[in-house]
């Protein structure tokens, strides 16, 4: 049987794959030509991350398609549901970049507090004409030892970044409507390692309290942050969002920013992918990624292998 791997696998997706006695096709097909590639190639598997999507159409026209497989957590660019009503398995791998993504949150939360976004854009134009005057602009940075961090969705992902949270000695509050408590162990080289519970709290006394927030949730219908709760944000609040586009109302953000309410935002998800408002590009206190949250070696080769291993179970 073929595999379509239209955004990509890892080498060890593959191996595992064709251990296992399928072919693997990794061949990039343009959206709209891919109903027709795989009827052609007699494609019984396609795998895609989150720049093919696999709508009503593609699985009305390809009656020979078994399984449709996200690398990756979201499927919002998978019609799950309409899929599993033709008889297709629709999986994904939540657990294999929870980690990339916490590290990811982290990287945006200490290059907003030490202004790195922005320097890396000034010190190559002034760097040698004005060194003093950057040293005196970028001065104030802030430590996150010791303040509050509030995670807006308490799951896997939500998880690994509170466990790097206490690991630099935040405090962590969380906000989750599926998730009442949960037991969050932080693990260290040595084999040590220590357990906390975290309370699910409402989500209004997590936008009130937290220093910087960040959100771990799948597509909504709605803002998650819109103007209302940018208002009952702390002074200074740092906002991160490396979770999907269109939680947060990017030109409120926008205005929060420019008067000084929101000290800085990180963003590797936007409302309008794959283009993102120029607003939003060149304000100079967004920490911007273009969507690679799970982009690491390590978390491709864990997702690779954990579709392989799905697909082996189903089709074998």
């Amino acid at each position: 049987m073929k595999v379509l791997a239209n955004d990509g696998i890892s080498k060890s997706g593959i191996l595992a794959l064709e251990k296992g006695g399928f072919e693997v096709i990794t061949t990039k097909v343009a959206q709209e030509q891919v109903a027709n590639f795989v009827n052609e190639n007699n494609v019984s598997v396609v795998l895609v991350r989150s720049a093919t999507k696999v709508r009503k159409d593609i699985i009305d026209a390809c009656p020979g398609l078994k399984i449709i497989g996200r690398g990756g957590v979201g499927m919002d660019n998978i019609d799950v549901d309409y899929a599993k009503s033709k008889g297709i398995h629709v999986i994904n791998t939540p657990a294999s970049s929870s980690e990339s993504v916490a590290e990811l949150v982290f990287a945006h939360l200490f290059s907003g507090v030490r202004f790195l976004h922005d320097s890396n854009r000034n010190m190559p134009l002034e760097g040698d004409t004005n060194f003093d005057g950057l040293k005196k602009a970028y001065a104030n940075g802030i430590e996150l030892r010791g303040k509050t961090l509030g995670i807006v969705g308490i799951g896997r992902i939500g998880q690994a970044t509170a466990k790097m949270a206490l690991g630099l000695g935040m405090k962590v509050i969380a906000a989750d409507s599926f998730i009442p408590q949960v037991d969050v162990k932080v693990e260290f080289f040595d084999g040590q390692s220590i357990t906390t519970t975290i309370v699910s709290q409402s989500l209004e006394s997590v936008f009130k309290e937290a220093d910087f927030i960040t959100l771990h949730v799948p597509a909504q219908d709605g803002y998650i942050i819109s103007e209302k709760e940018l208002a009952i944000m702390k002074d200074g609040v740092g906002i991160v969002n490396c979770a999907r586009g269109g939680v947060i109302d990017e030109v409120a953000l926008v205005k929060a920013l420019d008067r000084g309410k929101v000290l800085f935002a990180g963003l590797d998800v936007f409302e309008n992918e794959p283009t993102p408002e120029m607003a939003i590009l060149m304000n100079h206190k967004i920490s911007l990624t273009p969507h690679i949250g799970a982009a690491t070696g390590e978390a491709q080769d864990r997702i690779g292998t954990e579709l392989a291993s799905q697909i082996i179970s189903l089709l074998s």
